[in-house]
């Protein structure tokens, strides 16, 4: 919100520019902003579109390890900040983040279901209602093998009925 303030009666309304306090606010949320993008991955940093000058600046902090070089570059990062739209790209971290929620969830329901698919019967039943799979044959088949890996401490088709389940919930959801 910018200051205004107000001269004589006539409500004339004058915008003040921001103050020092706020600038330098502005200023940190950008360079905390800017770091947020260092500890990105390449591939989810590719995702963000980013001027080129911006993108070696940060290729170039991940592989900085001294304290005072890592600072310094993180200055030089808020200050390219300047140049881009910060809402886009808070924006596209929001994204990110919450898609490694979601791909995490997917996990832990996969786990969840191969787990409980191994342990009893009825679960079979309750995963076909609950995903209509077109392949029950196949699922039964890898339930059935994986308890027998199970005496023996294999993991082989473990791996199978997991990627199994996982194909299945992830066309579900499409």
């Amino acid at each position: 919100m910018p200051n205004t303030n107000i001269l004589d009666n006539d409500s004339e309304i004058e915008e003040l520019p921001p103050s020092k306090t706020k600038r330098k606010q502005h200023m940190d949320y950008l360079q905390n902003l800017g770091m947020e993008l260092v500890e990105l991955s390449k591939q989810k940093l590719a995702k963000i579109e980013l001027p080129d000058n911006l993108i070696e600046a940060i290729k170039l902090s991940q592989k900085i390890t001294a304290n005072g070089a890592t600072r310094r570059q993180s200055q030089y990062i808020g200050k390219l900040m300047r140049n881009v739209d910060a809402v886009y790209i808070e924006n596209k971290l929001h994204e990110l983040n919450s898609d490694s929620v979601k791909s995490t969830k997917l996990l832990h329901d996969c786990e969840m279901w191969r787990e409980r698919l191994i342990k009893e019967d009825k679960e079979l039943d309750i995963f076909v209602n609950t995903f209509a799979t077109s392949d029950i044959g196949q699922l039964r088949g890898l339930i059935r093998l994986c308890r027998k890996e199970q005496a023996v401490n294999e993991i082989k088709t473990y791996r199978k009925l997991f990627k199994f389940i996982r194909d299945v919930i992830e066309m579900e959801k499409e």
